[in-house]
């Protein structure tokens, strides 16, 4: 069964704008699911139809099997929603932004303080369950809405842009976390995010809609094996030379920190790169990706659509 369902759905405002424009989709249960586009792609419309809280104009969407226009309590019941927005009581205590939310979801005080405390934990934020919302960092508040959002243990959680405006260190907790539930509770997990980096650390599938479509679609690995170039920044052991040496079929240039930076045709190996530098005498110590592959491929993808749309 799919965690997920969407066919042909279509949102259209009252002014005429057409949020998305048809866009079928399909998330497997258990999956780790990326929904990637830039600002204004349809990403926070489709998920507001998927959890009840937008109308759609058409089509049809259903959440393990539930149809979310005939089965809409069924499907709700189904969803964890982590939205973009803080959107608590930020003078309530802690524990009961948690143990209140399950109440709508017809779970027991006890079993809700149980579940409650288990997720604060995980979290770190047991010792802070006290104090109101307001006293949290922001890191901390994004914490305390996936929390609220596991109370009632779906077995689908969306988060919309769970880790913007988080420091790292506190963003690959999260990862850590959500990893976890992933994997060892089963828990299918919908992620949209501009931190690109985290689809392909995290996510087995990813889709990529653009003004209202869905423009790719697949495994990371697929996506990234349609990336023709992988860029390289190079630490030197030694200054580079003001005249770089032919290197084809790589592409060499100088960083204006001293660096020198190279792109790698796919299937090309570094082997080669570095027996046409060591006669030139330039001596490389270290090389790192410039960017994270999937971001470079959603970029060149988003620009190829604006040239065949000009044209």
């Amino acid at each position: 069964m799919n965690a997920l369902t969407i066919e042909n759905l279509v949102k259209t405002y009252g002014n005429g704008f057409q949020a998305l424009k048809g866009i079928d989709l399909e998330v497997p249960a258990g999956d780790f699911f990326a929904l990637l586009g830039p600002n204004g792609a349809g990403k926070s419309t489709a998920i507001g139809i998927i959890s009840s809280l937008v109308n759609k104009s058409s089509g049809r969407v259903s959440v393990f099997g539930h149809d979310i226009d005939t089965e809409k309590e069924a499907a709700k019941a189904s969803i964890g929603l982590v939205p973009q927005e803080f959107n608590f009581n930020v003078f309530e205590p802690i524990l009961d932004t948690v143990t209140n939310v399950a109440g709508y979801n017809g779970i027991s005080r006890a079993v809700a303080r149980e579940r409650a405390e288990r997720y604060l934990r995980q979290l770190d934020l047991w010792d802070k369950r006290k104090g109101p919302g307001r006293e949290l960092s922001g890191g901390m508040k994004r914490r305390l809405m996936i929390a609220r959002a596991l109370v009632h243990e779906p077995r689908l959680l969306i988060l919309d842009e769970p880790t913007a405006g988080v420091d790292i260190e506190i963003r690959r907790s999260m990862w850590r976390f959500l990893t976890e539930l992933n994997e060892e509770r089963g828990t299918t997990i919908i992620l949209t995010t501009h931190y690109l980096e985290e689809a392909e650390a995290l996510c087995r599938h990813v889709a990529i809609i653009d003004r209202g479509r869905i423009v790719e679609r697949g495994t990371v690995a697929e996506l990234l094996s349609h990336s023709m170039l992988e860029t390289f920044v190079l630490d030197l052991g030694g200054e580079a030379p003001t005249v770089l040496p032919d290197v084809a079929p790589f592409s060499l240039r100088h960083r204006p920190d001293g660096r020198l930076e190279v792109d790698v045709p796919q299937g090309q190996g570094l082997n080669g790169l570095f027996e046409r530098l060591g006669p030139a005498g330039i001596e490389v110590t270290s090389l790192r990706n410039k960017s994270n592959r999937l971001e470079e491929f959603f970029l060149r993808l988003v620009a190829q659509r604006d040239e065949e749309e000009a044209a």
